[in-house]
């Protein structure tokens, strides 16, 4: 599923948009033909801790160049919780690739499992408008967060600032999923180039 190579290919596309090279600089090198939705995280390392720079995807299924090539590029560019992610900072990154597997509706909130799944809500503002928002399956486990946490933090990452009640965590729609994830530091990608 995720390989490295994913991640290496992220690493070429970033470099060569820093570098203002054509896209055609990056070449994938992995078969194309599985398609996936997909996340592409990035991760920079700030005094011995792993911080988040980046984190972006998309739920519908994509063929694996373009999708690695488009979220890369969003998820390092245009996560509007980070400043873009700029070239002196290349050394001190890591990229994650996640494929996402295994949708299933949930029968409630509370089905699913912590570490195993990812979770995807959907629900309702006052006033009917209809937010989303995900964790992809590590989330709530590094965390060290509950399910009703997790779900809690899910809400207020939509958009939620009211009250969280039992009966508004009742109505929301969940979808877990499973989560194939390879990583890749910096070191790493250059050592395989």
């Amino acid at each position: 599923m995720a390989t490295k190579q994913h991640c290496a290919y992220c690493f070429d596309v970033l470099i060569a948009h820093l570098e203002n090279k054509p896209a055609s600089a990056a070449t994938a090198g992995f078969d194309d033909s599985a398609r996936y939705p997909l996340f592409v995280t990035w991760h920079k390392e700030h005094r011995g801790e792993s911080r988040l720079r980046g984190c972006i995807g998309n739920f519908s299924p994509m063929d694996l160049t373009s999708g690695l090539r488009e979220y890369a590029l969003t998820s390092a560019l245009h996560d509007t919780r980070f400043r873009p992610i700029s070239l002196r900072e290349l050394p001190l990154l890591e990229c994650s690739v996640s494929l996402l597997t295994d949708f299933e509706e949930a029968e409630d909130y509370l089905d699913w499992d912590i570490g195993t799944h990812g979770v995807w809500i959907e629900f309702r503002m006052p006033g009917g408008r209809r937010k989303t928002a995900t964790f992809l399956p590590e989330i709530a486990k590094e965390q060290g967060w509950s399910k009703r946490e997790t779900i809690d933090h899910l809400l207020r990452k939509g958009g939620y600032e009211l009250t969280i009640t039992e009966s508004m965590r009742e109505s929301i729609q969940l979808t877990r999923y499973q989560s194939k994830k390879a990583h890749l530091s910096y070191d790493d990608y250059v050592e395989m180039h």
